[in-house]
Formats: structure tokens, sequence, C-alpha cells
């Protein structure tokens, strides 16, 4: 679907109130601001900053445009405590990519805090839609529930998570789909490949890749550096997001959001290498545990009903993470 005919749709369809779980968080809060180039559209952001892998600070520091529009509101609270009355009461839209992020703590006692926020959250989420009629339900999930594939992989494709990270995204699609088949919710499922840019999380590899090179410290690697991974940029991410929020004949589909460019994690550091102008000192601090050696999406369902066409390369995208985080890292200086 082309974008002219997307704008189009949004016009007929008229004011919709959207809702954004995880809204101060990467994907969300840059998912906010795609949704208010839109001037009929109301968006409420929610967000109980449980990600301890992000800062408070940082996480705030992503709401401040968002503030500053009169259409966009924010709500501080846990999905498992706050009352559906306040939040969808008279919604159209739900984005659900609220949760737990991250494979390497989701192993031992952590776990349950994945099961609370990634599985009960949005159960109880679906709950509240059913309840008060919404629209549309997306939800955001992961490449993390394929596991180990090689080449292509479309949706059709075996779920076999290789982290209990992964167990918690499957089951919460599992999930989706029971409310989809049993009392109707119109949901669409949106599977995620690696995505990059500004306000990526600290501990994802790009964003500590490019840290350790400013501050001339060993980059830290996990594994041989020779897995790859399908790279899909922000703005490409959230334009496929927002799509799927007004495209027709999608109910009830699994798609998957992949990137414009593969490549291995060692070509990553290569390039950065060549962006910073200097050779970086490379130090491996453990294993893939846990991870698959290679994701590839094939997006051509995200094509056909999407209209999606990632235009930014790898080294335009690593540009313009570099940007970020060089203001960023400055501003708390």
């Amino acid at each position: 679907m082309g974008l002219s005919l997307l704008r189009h749709r949004e016009r007929v369809i008229g004011m919709a109130k959207i809702i954004v779980t995880g809204a101060a968080g990467f994907i969300g809060s840059h998912l906010c601001e795609e949704l208010l180039r839109n001037h009929q559209h109301d968006v409420v952001g929610i967000d109980a900053f449980i990600d301890l892998s992000t800062p408070k600070w940082i996480r705030k520091r992503n709401l401040q445009h968002l503030l500053e529009n009169p259409r966009f509101s924010f709500f501080e609270g846990n999905l498992l405590t706050v009352p559906w009355e306040q939040i969808l009461h008279e919604a159209d839209i739900v984005y659900h990519l609220a949760g737990m992020p991250g494979v390497r703590s989701s192993w031992g006692p952590d776990f349950v805090h994945y099961t609370d926020h990634n599985i009960t959250a949005t159960q109880r989420l679906l709950e509240g839609c059913k309840q008060y009629g919404i629209k549309r339900f997306l939800f955001a999930s992961t490449s993390s529930i394929y596991g180990e594939k090689s080449g292509k992989v479309d949706e059709s494709a075996t779920t076999l998570p290789l982290s209990p990270y992964g167990i918690t995204k499957l089951t919460s699609e599992h999930l989706c789909r029971v409310y989809y088949e049993n009392d109707g919710l119109p949901v669409v499922i949106l599977r995620f490949f690696t995505v990059y840019g500004p306000r990526q999380r600290p501990d994802m590899a790009f964003h500590r890749f490019i840290k350790q090179m400013f501050d001339r410290e060993e980059i830290t690697l996990y594994g041989d550096g020779t897995q790859s991974r399908d790279f899909t940029y922000i703005s490409d991410c959230v334009r496929a997001v927002v799509a799927a929020g007004f495209a027709d004949d999608i109910i009830g589909e699994t798609i998957n959001i992949g990137g414009k460019e593969r490549a291995t994690i060692n070509e990553c550091i290569a390039l950065l290498e060549h962006l910073f102008q200097y050779k970086a000192s490379v130090k491996v601090v453990g294993g893939i545990y846990g991870e698959p050696t290679s994701t590839w999406a094939d997006i051509t369902k995200a094509e056909r009903m999407l209209g999606y066409s990632p235009a930014i390369d790898l080294k335009t995208g690593l540009l313009l993470e570099i940007e970020h985080l060089k203001k960023l890292y400055q501003y708390v200086k």
C-alpha cells in the first residue's frame, strides 16, 4: 500500500485516539512522534520505567519533545495495575510495545519479571481492550521467537525460541491469537528484526560499541563476531508500524519487519572503525548464549500489505546513531 493511499485512509478514519505502551522507550518514543505527524491523531503514551537496562533520565529525555505537543498526553503507570477506564475509554488503536527486554538477563531468577511484564501484563491489556471495544490491537513481537534458522525466514516458519525472553514473547503472541479467535479482538502481530538508531538501549550492541569507541575503550563482543543480523533502522520500523495501524485486510496477520541491509557483527565493527577513523581493540566477553547465529527477514508480506520498503542503509543509520550518542553523552557532562 502506497503512502498516499495510507494518508487517504487516515483521513477517512478521522480523528483517532491512539494508545502506545512503552512510550518512553526506544521504539515507542519514535512511534509516538511518527503518529503525531498526522494532526488528526491524539496519542496517549504509557510507561512504568521498568526497563533497568535504560537509565530513567534517558527514557524521560525521550519524552521531552512529545510532552511539548498538545495532542500528546503521558500516563506513568504499570500495565499490571493501571486503571483501564482512564486509558482505554474511547481509544481506537493500541500499540503494545511495553515489556521487559533483553535476552541475556532473562535467565535465572529475573525471569519472574519477564513473565510479569511480558505475559501477564499483555493478557491484562488484552482483557481491557476486549472490554472497551478497541478497533485495532498491534503487538510488538521479535525475531527471537524463530530461534536458529538459515536463510530468509517468513512468517510461516516454525517458532523455537532459544531464550526465556523469546519464550515470553511467543507466549504473548499466542495470547493475542486466543483473543482474536475467541473474542474477535482485531489483533495484528509485528515481528521486529534488530532495530537500531537514535535512542537505542544502552545494552544493545551498536549503542555499546559506539560509546566505547567515543571513550577509546575496548569493544566488548559476545561471540566471535561472525553472527549476522538483519538490521532495521528505527525510522523504517516505525513507518511500518504506523501503516499497520491503518492498513486494510491485515487483522489476524503476523508480519515481519526487517531492514535494508544484513551484516555480520565483525563487518559492523569494521564499518564503525571506518567512520571513527581508528582501529578499535576488541575483547570477547562471552558467547551468544540464547541467541541465533543469523537472522534474516523475508519482508514480502510487509511489502505487499503495508507498502513497506526500508530505505536506510547500515552506514547511514550508524552515522545517525553516532550523532545522537555524541549529543546524548555531552548532555550529561
